[in-house]
């Protein structure tokens, strides 16, 4: 029997409408080559929906992202001037991303860092350090910590301007990433490095400490404690020994970031946030409103999103696989885009659309 399932598409700002031209065509190739439809239900979101609606996640698009089985969104975030022209509550990123968080529970982030041989080239390391590729999973906590805790901003006592903003984690937030990260785990290399700052935080005390509870009910998986800093310059020297990473938001928040670093572009780092019930899929990059229109982004980290969609959302291992070789098969072939470094001047340089068109065709061939 067929098999239907229903997508939220949040465009968002800046180049998120031709990012989503791109996913939308090859959601159509996955229905020519597998037994399923997609119902795709566009909603506004971001710094246009406030621009349109007043609200960056109106109710509207509150509705159909409550109908839908997974949402898809692109990058959201306008140019300094633009934002300013926003209330600050309602600014992209305070007025519906941390919402649409906290709105599903999507507590899980998982940030594939990927580099196969084909791509190595774009990375600014080292060619011996990036030979034979990187394949590296990053799990984030994402509705807890410094970014979801109480904040007072005031003036003291003493006439000077100040500001608190609290990091807090229960065991329960805690013990629902670990037990994520254990499974990825498993499903791996089964070695789970476990980023944390104890020797400072008392949060991370509390985060080993129910590590140390959950592990045990996975004595396949070998733990290797780190501490964030030195993580970030592992991650630099030899990003090859890692293999699933978790950690807390702002630590994820930053070494996600690095890790698009080291591949060379966070235009080559897709992302997933699952919650219990739904889960939502992103680009790791933002809206780049500088080039939005010119029809030059580079679709891979939209695409990579759709590929972690079918699945992680709708259990189409397969086709999620076919993705992922039909972009790695465009990048062999010497195709990119213009974002992308191309130290040597060899690649052929293609604009969104047409990376689009050798994808679905790789996809569908």
């Amino acid at each position: 029997m067929s098999k239907s399932f229903s997508i939220a598409l949040l465009e968002g700002d800046g180049i998120g409408p031709e990012l989503s031209v791109e996913a939308v065509r090859v959601l159509e190739a996955v229905e020519t080559i597998s037994d399923v439809s997609f119902d795709i239900m566009k909603a506004d979101f971001g710094g246009a929906a406030y621009f349109k609606h007043g609200q960056a996640f109106p109710e509207e698009t509150k509705a159909i992202c409550d109908k839908a089985d997974a949402i898809l969104k692109g990058p959201i975030g306008l140019s300094f001037e633009e934002s300013k022209k926003i209330p600050v509550d309602e600014q992209p990123e305070r007025g519906a991303l941390l919402p649409l968080r906290r709105r599903y529970n999507t507590f899980a982030n998982f940030r594939p860092v990927y580099l196969p041989p084909e791509l190595a080239h774009f990375s600014p390391l080292k060619p011996h350090v990036v030979e034979g590729g990187i394949d590296l999973m990053m799990i984030r906590e994402l509705v807890g910590g410094l970014y979801f805790g109480k904040k007072e901003v005031g003036v003291n006592a003493e006439g000077k301007r100040y500001v608190i903003e609290q990091l807090e984690y229960d065991e329960d937030q805690i013990n629902a990433i670990m037990h994520v990260a254990f499974k990825e785990s498993m499903g791996r290399k089964k070695v789970l490095h476990n980023v944390h700052k104890s020797n400072v935080l008392k949060s991370s005390v509390l985060w080993n400490e129910i590590l140390d509870e959950v592990a045990p009910e996975y004595p396949e998986v070998e733990v290797k404690h780190i501490i964030v800093d030195a993580a970030a310059t592992a991650l630099v020297i030899n990003p090859r020994q890692f293999d699933v990473m978790v950690m807390e938001n702002m630590f994820g928040d930053i070494l996600s970031d690095l890790g698009g670093g080291i591949l060379g572009s966070l235009g080559l780092m897709p992302s997933a946030c699952v919650g219990p019930d739904k889960a939502y899929y992103e680009p790791s990059h933002g809206s780049a409103p500088d080039i939005a229109g010119k029809g030059i982004a580079n679709p891979y980290s939209m695409l990579g999103s759709v590929a972690l969609m079918l699945d992680k959302s709708f259990g189409m291992k397969n086709e999620s696989r076919k993705l992922w070789d039909a972009m790695r098969s465009v990048f062999g072939a010497g195709i990119t885009t213009a974002d992308l470094r191309d130290p040597e001047g060899k690649l052929t340089i293609m604009k969104t659309s047409e990376f689009g068109d050798k994808v679905v065709a790789a996809l569908k061939g």
